[in-house]
């Protein structure tokens, strides 16, 4: 047997082939077995390897197959004589690095997916999750489009055609890399702006800012643009450059509480220590004040009405403009209610033109 097995091993060159390429599947579908049951047994307690295994799953269904079988391959003896066959190695290392570049981004989505699980983003004082996740975001798609580009060129560099023309063109087209560095300056200055904010983090997801007048929270960060959701649900999209060339207002830099105003114009007659007590019992029975701050202050007088400016606080910008609303309401019907003759008016006197004593040309009367 082991004879017959000897004499159609060296007589046989397209035997030695299938039998090599046979050889081959066969161990990698042993070793995906193998290392499919260790990692299912490791990611069983573990979320972040269950994580891991769901997206590395597609890719790996790929990768040791092709890697066994350019493995069987290369080790076959006389292959040589079988011209044909170079192009099919070089065509199994395109798709090899093209397997690899896409089991690093699903690797790179998992651990995004990880740490958006660590930090949920639904929790009322959710400022240190918000950074976390604005940072793993940014930086994973920025890893994600780097791995791209890495993965792309290794397969240009592994086609021989391919790689003259690029090194001639790179050697004899300098004005045109110039021109194309110029082209690229928006996309570059974008990639460099991710990064700042990645690492700087002047906004994070779901922070609420004022940007070109318009009230908004940040939905998503993508590579090269921001998305602002407005308040009527219309969306700003914003290149990212521009958050690091331009001022803005972010309200929640530091933490989501805020201060609000709510500004009145009474008359000078209008005590102010009944108004004080109304709003602190608006407050009181207000759901959106924190019990932070509550003042009544006059603030201006012109010499017609007095500028009153009451100080509250909520959580968050949306519970603060509720309770804006709720104060300006409050204590525009209490003054109407109990004070109504303090609210803002104009002042006039009438004169009798005859008790003057002027005719109607302006001229002393005689009488």
């Amino acid at each position: 047997m082991a004879a017959d097995f000897l004499a159609f091993w060296n007589t046989h060159p397209w035997g030695r082939l299938g039998l090599s390429v046979a050889v081959a599947l066969i161990v990698a579908f042993v070793l995906r077995s193998l290392a499919f049951v260790f990692l299912h047994r490791l990611a069983r307690r573990r979320p972040f390897a269950a994580d891991l295994l769901g997206h590395a799953n597609p890719p790996m269904e790929w990768l040791i197959p092709l890697l066994m079988l350019g493995i069987g391959l290369r080790v076959t003896p006389d292959i040589d004589r079988f011209a044909w066959l170079g192009n099919l190695n070089l065509l199994l290392l395109i798709l090899l690095i093209a397997v690899l570049t896409w089991l690093a981004v699903r690797c790179i989505g998992a651990v995004q997916l990880a740490s958006i699980r660590l930090y949920p983003v639904d929790r009322e004082d959710n400022l240190r999750a918000r950074q976390v996740v604005t940072q793993v975001r940014v930086l994973g798609r920025i890893a994600a489009g780097m791995v791209v580009l890495i993965g792309l060129a290794a397969i240009l560099m592994t086609i021989p055609a391919v790689r003259q023309f690029g090194a001639g063109l790179l050697a004899s087209a300098g004005v045109a890399g110039i021109a194309i560095g110029f082209a690229a300056k928006p996309v570059l200055s974008n990639l460099i702006a991710g990064v700042q904010i990645a690492l700087t983090q002047p906004i994070r997801l779901d922070d609420v800012v004022i940007i070109q007048n318009e009230w908004g929270r940040i939905e998503e960060i993508g590579g090269t643009y921001v998305i602002v959701r407005i308040w009527d649900e219309r969306r700003l999209v914003v290149p990212l450059n521009y958050f690091i060339e331009n001022p803005f207002e972010n309200w929640t830099r530091v933490t989501a509480r805020l201060t609000g105003t709510v500004f009145l114009w009474v008359d000078y007659r209008l005590p102010l220590e009944p108004l004080r007590a109304e709003l602190r019992r608006l407050c009181d029975e207000a759901p959106e004040w924190d019990r932070r701050v509550c003042v009544l202050q006059l603030v201006d007088a012109t010499d017609r009405a007095v500028q009153l400016r009451a100080l509250v606080s909520a959580a968050d910008s949306g519970r603060a403009w509720d309770l804006r609303c709720r104060v300006r309401e409050g204590l525009v019907a209490y003054v109407q209610r109990h004070y109504p003759d303090c609210l803002p008016r104009q002042r006039a006197s009438v004169c009798d033109l005859r008790s003057l004593g002027t005719t109607s040309s302006g001229a002393p009367s005689d009488a």
